[in-house]
């Protein structure tokens, strides 16, 4: 195959991770201290903030590839 196809998976996932994330974060937030926490950590409040982190990382990374900012341009493997 000599063309790329266009299609970068990082996107909706990035999307889903940072609605998910956001979504366990509020509630890990708003949700009493008894109710998400083992050992006075609350897990709801920060794995909401991992998968919120790793959602917007990957939108940023699909955002990037997709302007072509890889910063890799003119290395085709040809003479200068």
């Amino acid at each position: 195959m000599s063309g790329s196809i266009g299609l970068d998976i990082r996107a909706p996932i990035g999307g889903l991770f940072t609605v998910l994330g956001l979504l366990l974060a509020v509630y890990g937030a708003l949700a009493s201290a008894a109710d998400s926490s083992r050992e006075g950590i609350n897990i709801d409040l920060w794995w909401g903030v991992v998968m919120l982190a790793f959602g917007v990382a990957l939108l940023l990374m699909a955002r990037r590839a997709m302007s072509g900012g890889s910063g890799r341009a003119g290395t085709s493997g040809g003479e200068p």
